[in-house]
């Protein structure tokens, strides 16, 4: 896998079959993988990780499902199956601390993973910004976004499940701009509608679907920007934008994009 500026992601069984031993894994993710917005959002992480010099790799073509929407949507047995799966991948390549950019595959590997034997060191991708932020080596003194006006929304497997909410405001603040809170924000943040298998249903009924009152939530702010650090947020938020008919004027950009892009890499 190369991006445009020709940063070459290694591959696990590449990486061992040198005998080398890299120190994370990088989940790239279903969103990650498929998804043509998403694959943007792996492939600043990735540019970010080359930067920093981070011993990583990807699993590549072994990487499967984590079992998330299996189990949220009900179906134990082909969690399980997944899981397991993925168990023995790690397993063999001796994967001990795990990297992800989406908050739902972060949330399984550190809370469910284990009930299967499956215990990693698992960090999102913000815990792992800010900690090279607070180390002193990651530095953003681009004024690239200096102008703009950012809002950030929490995702609910971020936040409220495992009461992350600092790291992703640490690494938006080191990037020169202003930022704004919504009127929900943190542990009263609104859902953007997607999770618990939602994504993949029809719409109940109702008077309005929660993607649209977060959108309006957002727009309330003035912000030109809405950051996000999940995928299955930037799929709503950015409909929501469609719908409101404000994409030509805000955008919806991942957290790991406007790093990637106020560092020029």
């Amino acid at each position: 896998m190369e991006d445009q500026i020709n940063i070459e992601v290694p591959v696990m069984a590449n990486v061992f079959a040198k005998g080398e031993r890299p120190e994370y894994l990088f989940w790239v993710g279903c969103a990650g993988a498929f998804d043509d917005r998403y694959k943007k959002v792996s492939r600043a992480f990735a540019k970010i990780l080359s930067y920093l010099k981070v011993s990583y790799a990807v699993l590549g073509k072994e990487e499967s499902c984590t079992g998330d929407p299996a189990r949220r949507a009900g179906n134990e047995m082909l969690y399980q199956m997944q899981a397991l799966m993925n168990i023995e991948t790690l397993t063999r390549y001796d994967v001990k601390k795990i990297l992800t950019i989406c908050p739902h595959c972060f949330n399984i590997f550190k809370n469910e993973y284990p009930d299967l034997g499956g215990n990693y060191e698992v960090m999102h991708y913000t815990q792992f910004l800010k900690k090279f932020i607070d180390e002193g080596k990651l530095k953003i003194d681009s004024q690239l976004l200096k102008d703009k006006k950012i809002t950030y929304h929490d995702p609910c497997y971020l936040g409220r499940s495992n009461n992350i909410y600092e790291a992703p405001r640490e690494v938006l603040n080191a990037i020169p701009s202003t930022k704004v809170e919504m009127k929900r924000h943190k542990s009263f943040a609104l859902c953007c509608g997607a999770g618990g298998a939602q994504m993949f249903k029809e719409a109940e009924k109702g008077d309005k679907e929660i993607f649209i009152e977060r959108t309006e939530e957002a727009l309330q702010t003035g912000a030109n920007i809405i950051a996000t650090t999940c995928p299955f947020c930037m799929v709503m938020m950015t409909d929501g934008l469609k719908y409101k008919n404000k994409e030509e004027e805000i955008f919806n950009y991942d957290i790991a994009e406007l790093v990637a892009m106020s560092l020029d890499i």
